[in-house]
């Protein structure tokens, strides 16, 4: 049993079950805690929380300050879920998510590969912070995905892998408690890879056949895992076991076709492939974004994709994605910024380069669905990065003058 308190009444000897605000603004990365000094209540209400849950009955005689006494009786409902955040807005929220992610699966890794359980309290937690950013604006947290580091691979894959499924259940109108499930099956579909030989796992060039069948193996492993993991049932297993399979029957481990697959295992099969193949890995070097797209789109049309969870991603990441380099009718090169659903050929950018190839000192971002004057930009081309020396991560990760 939880009861609602209001920060003034919070005390040494408390257990936190919930607060009412996210964890990840506050110094104490726990998801629940028990409360030890008075220096921890003033730190939580600097950071801003007024109402939490505490585990068990308040005593009757525990004080509470007469500002409290004052509060309205709404206070104690859950507030409303806020919907239509500004993609700028939300950005700052969905960068905080997205780093407490990446150090929630780091952590659940390293507990399975130590034998210990993982932690899943903090595995809900972040998921469900992850969800409610894309529920807030379905863009700031999927914008994100382009971020990747090449001795991390298998941490930011696995966020990258989360976000942009429940990106992708969001606009299939999936409901809240099954989005959840979704994000956390898909937040820990490669755990299996911690049952995996580190020679192989971490091994530079193409697998040998017989490593290829041991890396196959962490399907079943991650599955095993997940299996024997309190609270966890099929629809959180299916992300694990059903990602390398293929509609068409092509995949791993059985062979199972569309009839057989689950929604959320068909789903997980995309992004994965996505955020995989738009990597820096040790055997092959990242596509491009609208590559990747092409890819996507080619191999579903093929067979091995369910079509139409692929269209439905496209649109998820634009035309032209986050990230892209591009080259516009007037010469200049730019960064796309930001994707407008509305018109998906034209996105915000980030002008980065003039028309006579010379690195501009301050960008200018332009929205090209916005009437411009005389010249009107356009996208002409999608360039690759490395010819053009431009990093977009560079630009997308400025502080906005």
């Amino acid at each position: 049993m939880a009861t609602r308190i209001h920060i003034t009444q919070l005390r040494p000897g408390m257990r936190i079950e919930k607060l009412d605000c996210s964890w990840f603004a506050t110094p104490f990365f726990r998801h629940r805690m028990a409360v030890t000094s008075m220096e921890q209540v003033e730190q939580l209400r600097a950071c801003g929380v007024e109402m939490l849950d505490i585990a068990g009955e308040l005593e009757a005689d525990s004080p509470v300050a007469e500002d409290a006494l004052q509060e309205p009786s709404s206070v104690l409902t859950e507030p409303p879920k806020v919907t239509g955040i500004p993609f700028e807005e939300e950005l700052p929220a969905a960068k905080l998510v997205y780093t407490a992610a990446k150090n929630v699966i780091e952590e659940a890794m390293l507990d399975v590969r130590m034998g210990r359980d993982i932690n899943m309290d903090a595995v809900n937690q972040v998921v469900s912070e992850m969800a409610d950013s894309v529920l807030r604006n379905p863009d700031a947290l999927t914008s994100l995905s382009r971020l990747k580091h090449f001795d991390e691979y298998t941490f930011f894959h696995s966020v990258n892998t989360s976000l942009l499924a429940l990106s992708l259940g969001r606009n299939l109108g999936i409901d809240e408690s099954l989005l959840h499930q979704l994000g956390v099956g898909t937040l820990l579909h490669d755990i299996g890879k911690t049952k995996v030989p580190l020679e192989i796992l971490n091994k530079p060039g193409k697998y040998e056949a017989h490593e290829f069948e041991i890396m196959k193996q962490h399907v079943m492993r991650g599955a095993e895992v997940l299996s024997g993991t309190t609270g966890l049932t099929d629809n959180y297993l299916k992300p694990a076991l059903e990602h390398h399979e293929r509609v068409d029957g092509t995949g791993y481990p059985y062979q199972r076709q569309k009839c057989d697959l689950s929604q959320f295992g068909m789903m997980a099969a995309v992004v994965d492939i996505y955020d995989a193949i738009t990597s820096d890995r040790c055997y092959h070097k990242a596509k491009p974004a609208h590559e990747a797209l092409q890819f996507l789109y080619l191999i579903s049309q093929k067979g091995h994709l369910e079509h139409t969870l692929v269209q439905r991603f496209i649109q998820i990441v634009g035309v032209y994605p986050v990230g892209s380099v591009v080259t516009l009718n007037t010469g200049e090169v730019a960064v796309v910024s930001r994707i407008n659903r509305a018109t998906p050929l034209q996105p915000e950018i980030m002008v980065v380069k003039s028309a006579g190839n010379t690195i501009l000192s301050h960008p200018e971002t332009v929205d090209l669905a916005r009437i411009q004057g005389a010249t009107q930009r356009t996208i002409a081309a999608v360039t690759d990065p490395v010819s053009t020396g431009i990093n977009p991560t560079v630009y997308l990760d400025q502080e906005p003058a």
